[in-house]
């Protein structure tokens, strides 16, 4: 660890979700000296199975996927250290990347840390995920939950257009809301016209050990075969916003077509950053940021190998 804080990596790749476990393999077969530092905590791995991951016709888990994708990049000699990054700093020539054990030092650094959603303040989710009674991703695996009872939870206005693009999947889609919100909304109002029902605010989310249920204030309970709840998500961006990168209106990070934020050598992949937050997506930008990195790099001419030639 002490030789790791001494030494200046031509990146440091936080975070190792998809995004940033793709890069890493990018990077090692660049022969770029590269560190990975992650805190275990990949949003990938709340995924019971992915159906839309290519080259997986029988579907995939997410911790199953990440597996994978880990030792596809230790079999280039990436190396790993777990803990979570306090803060950068920028200097004229490098990053430092602090963590709580110490700081490592890179010429570039690629952000990868994903987000996290907002779930329902119960003790319940993590089960009723694992069963399939709560989902997390509408545009992953609403093709499994076709003509199934669907029901939408969260602030009334936020929800209203998950609740049409729902439509398409069933006929049974329902508007669960966690607070009070403008009923008369547009979105809300295109939602009914869709058929959507939309409930009236008041009553208890619960899970029964397979279903997800609502109960209203006047007793009546109506039980989903799957709840999707949209309550906003929580991301690290802030991190980059702290040395100078610009933020979208939404608080995720600016990037550019190479994937790199406003601040010079700092890039940005995955959920982290504005846009579909999918696997393929998150893959498809680490490709291109480690690109773009590996070419902005002082060349690294390979010395001849005994034996190789």
């Amino acid at each position: 660890m002490l030789e790791a804080m001494n030494k200046t990596y031509d990146a440091i790749i936080v975070g190792a979700g998809p995004a940033g476990l793709t890069a890493a393999t990018y990077l090692r077969r660049f022969h770029r000296d590269v560190l990975v530092i992650h805190n275990n905590d990949s949003r990938a791995e709340w995924i019971p199975e992915s159906n839309n991951c290519p080259g997986f016709p029988q579907g995939v888990t997410g911790t199953q996927l990440l597996a994978r994708m880990k030792c596809q990049a230790e079999a280039f000699d990436t190396p790993f250290i777990e803990g979570t990054v306090e803060r950068l700093e920028k200097t004229d020539t490098a990053f430092n990347v602090i963590i709580e054990h110490g700081t490592y030092n890179a010429s570039r650094v690629i952000l990868a840390t994903g987000m996290k959603d907002r779930l329902p303040e119960v003790t319940w989710v993590e089960d009723a995920v694992a069963k399939h009674a709560m989902r997390l991703c509408s545009i992953c695996d609403a093709y499994e939950a076709s003509d199934q009872r669907i029901g939408v939870y969260g602030r009334l206005t936020d929800i209203a257009s998950h609740g049409t693009f729902l439509r398409s999947y069933s006929a049974h889609v329902h508007l669960i809301p966690s607070d009070a919100d403008d009923v008369d909304h547009p979105k809300v109002e295109e939602a009914r016209e869709a058929g959507v029902h939309v409930h009236r605010f008041g009553g208890e989310l619960g899970f029964d050990g397979e279903s997800c249920f609502w109960r209203n204030d006047e007793g009546q309970t109506f039980t989903f075969h799957t709840v999707y709840p949209f309550m906003g998500s929580i991301t690290t961006a802030q991190l980059a916003a702290d040395i100078g990168a610009e933020l979208t209106d939404t608080k995720e990070m600016l990037v550019d077509k190479n994937q790199m934020t406003t601040v010079d050598g700092l890039y940005a992949i995955g959920d982290v950053v504005s846009g579909l937050n999918q696997i393929s997506v998150a893959v498809g930008q680490a490709a291109v940021a480690s690109c773009h990195l590996h070419n902005a790099l002082p060349r690294k001419l390979r010395e001849e190998q005994p034996g190789r030639a």
